[in-house]
């Protein structure tokens, strides 16, 4: 609103300006610059009202946080996550929307103790029935039901967590054995606790200790 009111007063200056100038290359730079402050003008979006603007301030809270956690399950028809947001309840519901895409759908809750809460699942696993697929409002949660366009399982929720999951496996399948138990270790080391971490740094070297003294012939 402060911008439109300074672009106003500008081009009343230049247009006073025009009255009073008599040298033609000033009339013209003048000219210009009237007709870019005026498309200036015309590009800007109308104000909105107060009560509008008010209402929307009111609708969307404060800031939007971005939730990560969620429990899901299935049924023959149904994919089915839940989302627990204390209080949802208590909202109108035209405050909890989800839209659905055949391979996607985001959910947002607006204004839940002053908060906006958002989720977003991009390339599900399998398609999904749009028109199946709706939310239910329970008591301290939103239940996403998504529903399946085949009804088969699914052995997770979208393709990327499948392909982490062949990834991994295809770590451990290897023709070396060795290899495949290097790699099983790496990954208990990294995700183990501080004993885990203990435990494997004495096996490995008693493995090393061995290995020097001839006992094992193969590095593991």
């Amino acid at each position: 609103l402060l911008f439109l009111n300074q672009l106003q007063k500008d081009l009343e200056e230049v247009k006073e300006l025009l009255t009073k100038a008599t040298r033609k290359r000033l009339r013209d730079v003048l000219m210009t610059e009237k007709h870019k402050l005026e498309l200036e003008l015309k590009n800007q979006p109308p104000p909105k009202p107060k009560d509008a603007a008010e209402e929307e301030k009111s609708s969307l809270g404060g800031y939007t946080v971005k939730i990560n956690n969620y429990g899901w399950d299935q049924s023959d028809k149904f994919i089915k996550i839940y989302i627990s947001l204390n209080g949802v309840q208590k909202l109108p519901a035209e405050n909890v929307q989800v839209n659905f895409t055949e391979r996607s759908f985001d959910l947002l809750v607006k204004n839940l103790n002053g908060k906006n809460y958002t989720m977003t699942f991009n390339n599900l696993l399998k398609p999904i029935s749009v028109e199946g697929s709706s939310r239910k409002i329970k008591t301290d949660m939103v239940l996403v039901m998504c529903r399946k366009k085949w009804e088969e399982k699914w052995e997770c929720l979208t393709q990327v967590e499948k392909e982490s999951k062949e990834k991994e496996k295809a770590a451990y399948d290897t023709s070396d054995p060795s290899e495949g138990l290097m790699n099983l270790l790496k990954k208990m080391y990294a995700e183990g606790d501080d004993e885990m971490k203990r435990t494997i740094n004495k096996a490995w070297v008693e493995s090393r200790e061995k290995q020097s003294k001839g006992d094992i012939p193969m590095d593991i």
